[in-house]
């Protein structure tokens, strides 16, 4: 197994309605045929030191093994997603773990 933890920064001034058109455009990557599970989230109003609620989006993505990480990347609709929502990015940080 293997998970793909992505979590976006989008610009501050990024509108609501961007906002709602970016969550519709995570939730298109499900197309992809080699993710097993999906789970997009938002911070959790949780208040602790330790936790990080800066971001804006959290993306978890479960695949069976490397390989189908490896077809996720250079999938048209992932490609797809990149092209219309990068300019929105201030930034990603991504966890890949095994």
């Amino acid at each position: 197994m293997l998970t793909h933890h992505v979590l976006f920064w989008l610009k501050a001034d990024t509108s609501e309605e961007k906002k709602n058109n970016f969550r519709a455009g995570l939730e298109s990557l499900k197309g992809i045929e080699t993710i097993k599970s999906v789970y997009i989230g938002t911070p959790a109003p949780i208040e602790r030191p330790v936790v990080d609620t800066t971001y804006t989006f959290s993306l978890l993505i479960v695949f069976d093994d490397l390989a189908g990480h490896d077809i996720y990347q250079v999938h048209s609709i992932h490609k797809a997603f990149l092209d219309e929502f990068r300019s929105l990015f201030e930034k990603v940080v991504i966890y890949d773990s095994q």
